[in-house]
């Protein structure tokens, strides 16, 4: 687990280590077997897990890369785009949303275990049925780690959570637990599936209400609360971007008056989070046919 936090080369020889991934995974999925989620090698095998899924995306070996993303390349061959990972424009993520990874090995070994389906399935049963926080967060952070990119991997992670698992359940209830970074870390994750297009009304009808409840009624005082702060006015802001019926949940929810009374927080505090709810009310405002609903 020490080591797994060593840097990238610390990540790279992990990930090359014949067995380990594997071995690691076989652990967790007895102890789920066993209904002993809360067992610390558990939580051990987890961070592991998490740490070595960071910025996996970026760091995957070529011989991967070119098989995940050779699909891609045949069906739009006339893209000029350099490299795998170069570009953020908005059209090219489009894309990429739209492009299906190459089917799944059925039995993944070593390093593709990290983003095949069944992995994907684990964190969310752990975070499901364990009651360790460490475990949790974890689980949580490598589902965050794993749709972090802007390519079709962490898409193709995002369907897996949110259409093929049904996993929204079991991240939504973590927005309620009293452990902060828990908390926080399930906030990022909706934040990174939010990114989708496809996915974006699934999420708000989910979590929508739950994102507002988490939100102060004026700036937070913790560092850790203001980045949860700022991150949930994000993932608001991807779901009601595009969208005014999303735009009128948060309405129904009674989050005006708190996206209004953190943006007005004129100290350094927080600017953050109060920088990110400007943003979202600017957004919302975009939706004209919402107007005379708002001034109400």
């Amino acid at each position: 687990r020490n080591m797994s936090s060593a840097g990238p080369e610390g990540r790279k020889k992990m990930r090359e280590c014949d067995g380990l991934i594997d071995s690691l995974v076989y652990y967790i999925q007895g102890a789920i077997a066993d209904h002993e989620p809360n067992d610390k090698a558990t939580e051990n095998c987890v961070c592991i897990l998490h740490n070595l899924s960071y910025q996996l995306e970026i760091e995957l070996p070529e011989s991967y890369a070119q098989s995940i993303y050779m699909q891609r390349r045949n069906i739009s061959s006339n893209d000029k785009t350099p490299g795998c990972f170069g570009t953020r424009s908005r059209k090219v993520k489009e894309k990429h949303q739209d492009t299906p990874l190459p089917e799944e090995k059925s039995n993944p070994k070593g390093v593709e275990s990290l983003w095949h389906s069944t992995l994907i399935r684990i964190y969310l049963s752990l975070i499901a049925k364990s009651t360790r926080n460490y475990t949790q967060e974890a689980s949580l952070g490598a589902l965050q780690n794993l749709t972090a990119g802007t390519g079709p991997m962490p898409f193709a992670v995002a369907r897996t959570v949110v259409q093929k698992a049904n996993g929204l359940p079991s991240i939504r209830n973590m927005l309620h637990v009293s452990h902060p970074a828990v908390k926080k870390t399930a906030v990022s994750l909706l934040r990174n599936l939010s990114r989708n297009t496809s996915l974006q009304n699934d999420i708000a009808r989910e979590v929508l209400p739950d994102l507002v409840a988490v939100l102060p009624e004026s700036v937070p005082g913790s560092d850790i609360a203001c980045e949860t702060t700022a991150s949930v006015c994000y993932t608001l802001y991807n779901l009601t971007q595009s969208s005014s019926h999303n735009a009128r949940l948060l309405l129904s929810a009674d989050g005006l008056p708190k996206i209004i009374a953190i943006s007005m927080n004129d100290s350094n505090m927080c600017i953050k989070a109060s920088r990110a709810a400007s943003v979202l009310l600017y957004s919302l405002w975009s939706h004209t046919d919402l107007h005379n609903a708002y001034k109400k």
